[in-house]
């Protein structure tokens, strides 16, 4: 559906009440992802099994894979209203779990909930942006969606640390509930009012969801091979590296390569910097806490610092200005990103000496995320027929989501291995040393995009 078609059967103040509604969703969802960042150490302090540690990020991760992949599929099928309503409930109902968990299996078990709502919800977001919004406006929408996420970049970490240390960190999770029924009380009006009907000729793929499951039980079985080294963890890394090639090929696009230019660049760029970025963001504010010193509250003002990377990134991918076609953001994005995780790399592997080069870095890969992210979504709805705009969509979200988890899951790998030979510098320095790796990856892969034409426009 085109943007004027949508204009016409959607009333002004309905579709002004949407694009507020889907703008207070996204800052629910992403405080919910900022402040649990800071509140984990302490919620690993207060519940044990610091070694599952990981699996709080990738828990939710790994359910978001599998949940943006069926909800691409229902939401090309039936539409995203349905999809974007069961999203809604499903991620409450994990923040019920999560905010009154007394162990951490109970709070593991929350945030893979979370993620099953979460991952829904994105990805109907990006389908109701596709089909009511034309293409100037989805750059701005793009652009408020980052500004929606920096708003609680800045003050999620703080707002969770004062919660944690004056009340409890179950509050962080209870204290999202209002803000996500606001948005679903600005949108369900909206939503119901609004003409999008299905494309009838499109059935759902039920290849593609059993391979959603699998690449996900995958994910998983890479990451407890990467628990305990032992002979059983050879056994689980074959069996999660042999799902994994077997259930990828069915959530890509047709004739996928993962040395393709194009859409599948775009694809594997969004995966790779994803995974980077998101194994380093887990584990910063516990190395902050437990090798620098830092406190809950400062640890928090540190993530909100290199928020600031990420908004300058989002503003600056947006102007009008700005002559570079859209695949050289994305690359330049990489780049930054991959020199920031360089720095804290660095920095891990000296603790206490190099704060200030931590800071610097992590502005620098904030700033690379800000210009990626968005990048790689409007260059995948500009390389997309209308009719495929949820599946990829779907293909690049399930990309994010599978390498925000993987990428957790080796930070945990890295760190299991430090704590077992009580190195912390080694955990954390290792850490962030393949969170590098993973940036440069992104890198070499962000240079195959080829050209895509920029249309940015001005918030």
């Amino acid at each position: 559906m085109s943007g004027e078609v949508a204009a016409a059967t959607i009333p002004r103040p309905s579709r002004r009440g949407l694009t507020i509604g889907l703008l207070i969703c996204v800052v629910a969802i992403a405080f919910e992802a900022m402040a649990v960042l800071t509140a984990m150490p302490a919620a690993a302090r207060d519940l044990g099994d610091v070694d599952l540690y990981a699996w709080a990020f990738t828990a939710f991760g790994l359910a978001q894979t599998f949940a943006i992949v069926a909800a691409g599929q229902f939401s090309d099928r039936v539409g995203p209203k349905a999809p974007m309503m069961v999203g809604f409930v499903v991620f409450a109902v994990g923040l019920v779990l999560a905010g009154s968990a007394s162990t951490m299996p109970l709070l593991l078990l929350g945030r893979f909930v979370q993620g099953l709502g979460g991952g829904t919800m994105n990805l109907a977001v990006m389908v109701l942006v596709a089909r009511v919004f034309d293409e100037q406006e989805r750059a701005r929408m793009l652009t408020g969606f980052s500004a929606a996420w920096m708003g609680p970049s800045f003050l999620g970490p703080p707002i969770a640390a004062w919660l944690t240390e004056h009340a409890s960190w179950h509050w962080v999770f209870w204290s999202v509930l209002p803000l996500l029924l606001f948005a679903g009380a600005l949108i369900i009006r909206p939503l119901l009012r609004a003409e999008l009907p299905p494309h009838d000729h499109v059935s759902v793929n039920r290849r593609q969801l059993w391979s959603a499951a699998l690449v996900a039980l995958g994910a998983m079985g890479v990451q407890l091979a990467g628990q305990r080294i032992e002979w059983w963890s050879l056994a689980w890394l074959a069996g999660g590296l042999a799902l994994l090639w077997y259930g990828l090929p069915a959530l890509l696009p047709t004739g996928f390569g993962f040395y393709g230019r194009g859409l599948d660049a775009v694809i594997g760029t969004r995966a790779a910097i994803s995974a980077g970025y998101a194994g380093a963001q887990s584990f910063l504010p516990l190395m902050l806490v437990q090798v620098e010193g830092f406190s809950l509250q400062n640890a928090g003002i540190f993530i909100t610092i290199g928020s600031v990377g990420w908004m300058a990134g989002a503003w600056l991918q947006s102007r009008p200005w700005l002559r570079l076609r859209r695949d050289l953001i994305i690359a330049v994005g990489a780049a930054s990103t991959a020199a920031g995780l360089a720095a804290l790399a660095v920095a891990g592997w000296l603790p206490g000496r190099l704060v200030a080069l931590s800071v610097i870095g992590w502005v620098f890969a904030g700033l690379g995320m800000g210009l990626a992210v968005a990048s790689t979504s409007l260059a995948v709805m500009q390389l997309s027929a209308p009719v495929e705009i949820g599946r990829n969509t779907s293909s690049l979200q399930m990309g994010e989501a599978l390498g925000a988890g993987i990428g957790a899951g080796l930070a945990g790998t890295m760190f299991v291995l430090g704590t077992s030979q009580a190195n912390p510098t080694l955990g954390f320095g290792g850490l962030l040393t393949v969170m590098a790796v993973l940036g440069l990856l992104s890198v070499a892969t962000a240079v195959r995009v080829g050209a895509v034409e920029n249309h940015s426009v001005t918030l």
